[in-house]
């Protein structure tokens, strides 16, 4: 199983990135896919989780309205889409595959194998 997420990088407050995650190894469509981030000097925290039938949690209430999930099956591929980007969402975003077959997505990182090697995302002016 390989998942490579790209599309971080330096954006002023306010601004937005999209994130893609891209997998492989794996019938896709069946697992499900989460994002969590990790700013310097804390632990790795979810962000947001969607179950393989589109099911969605935002575990953070801090990016609730501003963030969404998504993915393309079609496509191999989960999205984070962040708006009204703030200098506190600083941090390394991580996109993970779901342990199990049509299994529920969690929120614990304890939940999964399977990572990719982050995208540092920097916001500041």
């Amino acid at each position: 199983v390989q998942l490579q997420a790209f599309g971080g990088g330096l954006v002023q407050p306010g601004g937005f990135l999209r994130l893609p995650c891209a997998a492989s190894g794996r019938p896709f469509s069946h697992y499900g896919m989460s994002w969590f981030r990790q700013a310097p000097g804390k632990e790795r925290e979810c962000v947001a989780t969607m179950s393989w039938n589109g099911g969605f949690t935002y575990c953070a209430d801090s990016v609730k309205g501003r963030f969404t999930i998504s993915r393309d099956n079609a496509k191999n591929t989960a999205y984070l889409q962040m708006n009204s980007l703030k200098p506190e969402d600083t941090a390394i975003y991580y996109c993970a595959i779901g342990n199990y077959y049509r299994g529920s997505a969690s929120k614990a990182a304890t939940g999964y194998n399977y990572w990719g090697q982050g995208t540092l995302v920097t916001v500041s002016s």
